[in-house]
């Protein structure tokens, strides 16, 4: 299971009201779908938290409790977690303390390799995918040469292999983040759940809406992945990259930032994959209800109310 941008609300941006009501919509639509789908591993890609990168020690501790109620699982379930801007903010305000913050808090370190029945899911922090050679930048670009190495290997193209190699089975990866691989806009997207009209032709700034030109050219020939998962932008598209490579941009979880939420469901075996995406109610249909709902019930008064004064005044 895939999902992204929960964004859940801070004491700076969020009424209590909306608090309430978005964390229970959420935490009924996520444990809903794990009742459902059942699926063995949960990918939460950035964003996690509205206002991770300005809360106290305090504050993002009773972030992370929160978090864990509302998308706990099961002990059998593992749930995998990528930062996002909102988590430890941009590159150009990002700290060795917010960033290792969020690493230690959510067990989230900024590159990750998780080999599950020969499938390689390879977790990355956008935000360190500068090339400046900052704190962040550095590690993040060793640890990825580290695992294309060993991808590599495995597949028989590496000379320097030792007999430890880490990946004893090559299959091309798939590639999670929080930004999207660079493109111009959302113009290219052809989903039910687009961004909408008005700004589907806005242009992309490179580092802010998604990662730029240089840097996803170098992901995708260093790693080759076979399928690309990411946010950020809050709407749903796909785009076809080079050699086939297949991206599709999950939307935000959190009807506060989308009318027409979805998640994505894969299966994956280390030749093939299946993916299907879910979309949860239209939040504008549910308060249609809830208004068709309250106009009922208070027809259904004043019409009961008029029949009880009218016998009264018929038995009189």
């Amino acid at each position: 299971m895939f999902l992204a941008d929960t964004h859940l609300l801070g004491p700076r941006n969020g009424h209590w009201f909306d608090k309430l009501r978005r964390e229970w919509q959420m935490y009924r639509t996520f444990q809903t779908a794990m009742t459902i789908h059942k699926p063995e591993v949960v990918f939460l890609l950035g964003d996690v938290f509205d206002e991770g990168l300005w809360s106290s020690s305090t504050g993002f501790e009773s972030y992370i409790e929160r978090f864990h109620s509302i998308f706990s699982v099961s002990k059998n379930i593992h749930l995998y977690v990528v930062a996002g801007n909102h988590d430890v903010g941009f590159h150009y305000v990002i700290t060795p303390y917010l960033s290792q913050r969020f690493i230690s808090g959510m067990k989230a370190p900024s590159v990750r390799r998780i080999s599950i029945r020969g499938n390689h899911f390879v977790l990355i922090n956008s935000m360190a995918l500068e090339g400046d050679g900052c704190f962040l930048c550095r590690p993040t670009e060793i640890a990825i040469n580290k695992i294309s190495k060993h991808l590599n290997c495995a597949r028989g193209l590496e000379e320097n292999c030792t007999k430890n190699n880490s990946i004893k089975r090559y299959s091309r990866p798939i590639l999670l983040q929080h930004f999207p691989m660079y493109r111009e806009s959302d113009k290219i997207c052809d989903e039910l759940d687009e961004a909408p009209l008005d700004i589907k032709n806005i242009k992309f700034r490179e580092r802010w809406e998604c990662l730029s030109e240089e840097a996803s050219k170098q992901l995708l020939d260093i790693l080759n992945p076979r399928l690309v998962v990411d946010g950020h932008t809050h709407h749903g598209c796909k785009n076809i990259h080079k050699n086939n490579i297949v991206e599709i941009t999950i939307p935000s979880f959190s009807w506060r930032n989308k009318n027409n939420p979805s998640f994505l469901m894969g299966e994956f075996t280390p030749n093939n994959y299946s993916l299907s995406k879910c979309y949860m109610p239209m939040e504008s249909t549910v308060i249609n209800i809830y208004i068709f709902g309250i106009i009922t019930i208070v027809i259904y008064f004043f019409v009961t109310l008029n029949r009880s004064t009218f016998r009264k005044r018929h038995l009189n």
